[in-house]
């Protein structure tokens, strides 16, 4: 069944939100950690980043300074890494918290080293906080965490289930792509991950696959190579 053999899980906190348009859905997180064990279980090293749109979206709002929208983010997604991990621990899985900033005793400050050796234990990172700094989004933080945990790929779950040239949702004739080089999505301007990713997947040849998380064992699918989402090559 195992396809990769370290993983960089990349969840939308609107993935997790399910119908209830803010927060968390318990059923879907717990779907998530159930999903994740079982590729533990058969050997599957993973971390998790977490978006903080379920609960933080204030970047382009003229009456806050960037720099404290994005800290406003980054604490967003400690309260979700928090949360989701402690799902995690509930059905019994060992995690870990990393933040790149000190939260008291609330989360660890990442090492790459405590991180790794926590997956060789069967253990599962979560890596909050993005990278630390305002300008810097989710999707950076992830391609950042994938390449210096040497990860095989990232996995990037989504509500839309692949990369398409125009939102699905608006256009039903939306061009779906099963295969794309990361270079094409730039060049095409499909805004399926921010530039600075980007440029950091490919310049240290760091592939991504993105699918629907809704779609039924969507996370075992994706780290065993049987996903009908959409893999952006390098």
């Amino acid at each position: 069944m195992k396809e990769y053999n370290r993983v960089l899980l990349k969840l939308s906190g609107e993935a997790l939100v399910g119908e209830r348009k803010k927060g968390f859905d318990d059923t879907i997180c717990i779907n998530v950690a159930k999903q994740v064990k079982t590729l533990v279980d058969n050997g599957t090293q993973v971390g998790i980043v977490i978006g903080g749109g379920n609960f933080w979206r204030g970047r382009n709002s003229g009456a806050i300074d960037r720099t404290k929208a994005d800290q406003i983010g980054m604490l967003a997604t400690v309260m979700n890494c928090i949360y989701v991990s402690e799902i995690f621990r509930h059905i019994g899985i060992k995690t870990k918290v990393y933040t790149p900033f000190s939260c008291g005793s609330m989360t660890q400050l990442f090492s790459k080293d405590d991180a790794i050796a926590l997956m060789n234990e069967g253990g599962v990172v979560f890596l909050a906080g993005g990278t630390g700094h305002p300008y810097f989004s989710t999707d950076t933080a992830t391609a950042l965490r994938a390449i210096e945990l040497d990860c095989d790929i990232i996995l990037m779950a989504k509500s839309v289930d692949a990369v398409y040239d125009c939102d699905p949702k608006a256009n039903s004739g939306a061009k779906r792509y099963d295969r794309i080089s990361i270079q094409e999505v730039l060049n095409k301007k499909l805004g399926v991950v921010d530039l600075t990713a980007a440029c950091l997947c490919i310049e240290n040849k760091m592939p991504i696959l993105l699918f629907g998380l809704s779609e039924e064992n969507s996370i075992i699918n994706a780290a065993s190579g049987k996903s009908n989402g959409t893999i952006m090559t390098v």
